[in-house]
């Protein structure tokens, strides 16, 4: 009897878990230096494996699992890093004033999206970018600051427009 293709994904994620979630949420804990967050991030792979449609052959498994905690450790420090952001400003707002819990969560993973979004566009296209979007800073003044020209400038706030735009219909198209 031969096993589906998602009993043989489950096999193959069982594996790797018996045999490497201790070094796994080790490794985790020497980043991050807590090991809540190293326990929930090594689950967080294993369920990114349980999550794949096709069985991949992993030859050096610690790799494998290490490159995969990498780019969750470093959505981690981001999204701590807008989190702490956000706090910042909100100690500014008076209490009444004061997003509730619900809101917060949402406006969080708003701007963890946006960060996402805006994090695949060059570093000089990003900066162009919010310094006219959140800054309001002419395209012309933006030249000056980043030293280049205007036409510049104006390339890189398009092509930031159009990869928003893209992402944004994506995202509809997936929901």
């Amino acid at each position: 009897m031969s096993l589906t293709m998602r009993q043989t994904v489950r096999l193959e994620v069982q594996s790797l878990y018996i045999d490497h979630k201790t070094w796994l949420r080790d490794w985790l804990k020497w980043k991050l230096g807590c090991i809540e967050t190293a326990e929930d991030l090594s689950q967080d792979v294993f369920m990114r494996l349980l999550g794949r449609s096709e069985i991949v052959t992993v030859r050096r498994p610690r790799a494998y699992l290490g490159r995969i905690a990498r780019g969750l450790v470093i959505d981690h420090w981001r999204r701590r890093d807008i989190e702490d952001a956000w706090r910042k400003i909100q100690a500014a707002v008076p209490e009444q004033a004061q997003p509730s819990p619900e809101e917060r969560l949402e406006v969080i993973e708003a701007l963890v999206e946006i960060d996402r979004i805006l994090g695949k566009l060059k570093p000089r296209t990003r900066t162009a970018f919010l310094l006219a979007r959140v800054e309001g800073m002419t395209c012309p003044r933006i030249a000056r600051h980043l030293g280049v020209s205007q036409s510049t400038v104006e390339r890189d706030i398009s092509v930031a427009l159009r990869h928003c735009h893209r992402a944004l219909a994506n995202q509809d198209n997936r929901s």
